[in-house]
C-alpha cells in the first residue's frame, strides 16, 4: 500500500459549529471545512433539519484538534438540554432568544 500526503482540508481544521435556525432552534454539527458545509446547508443538502428550518445563521464555531475530538464534543453538546447548551456555549440571549 502506498501512502501519499493527505490533503490538509481532510485532516485539519475540524470544528463543531452551531447554527441558529428559524424559530430559534439550535443545530449542532461538525466539519473539517466550514465554508463547504455552510454552502451545503444553503443548498439544502447539508441536513434535513436545517433544510426544514431555514433560514439559519452561524452563531459559534469551536476548533478541535481532530475528528475524534469534534465527534466527542458534538455528541456531548447534543445530549444537553437547550438552556445548558446556551450556557456552556456562552451564547448571548439575543443570539438564541425564543
Amino acid at each position: 500500500m502506498v501512502v501519499t500526503s493527505m490533503d490538509k482540508s481532510n485532516n485539519e481544521n475540524w470544528c463543531v459549529y452551531v447554527l441558529k435556525c428559524r424559530n430559534d432552534f439550535l443545530y449542532i454539527g461538525l466539519t473539517n471545512n466550514i465554508d463547504r458545509r455552510l454552502k451545503e446547508h444553503e443548498r439544502g443538502t447539508g441536513s434535513k433539519f436545517v433544510r426544514s428550518h431555514r433560514p439559519f445563521e452561524l452563531v459559534k464555531t469551536i476548533p478541535c484538534k481532530n475528528a475524534t475530538q469534534a465527534r466527542s464534543l458534538e455528541y456531548n453538546l447534543k445530549k444537553l438540554k437547550r438552556s445548558r447548551k446556551i450556557e456552556v456555549l456562552n451564547l448571548g440571549i439575543e443570539a438564541v432568544k425564543r
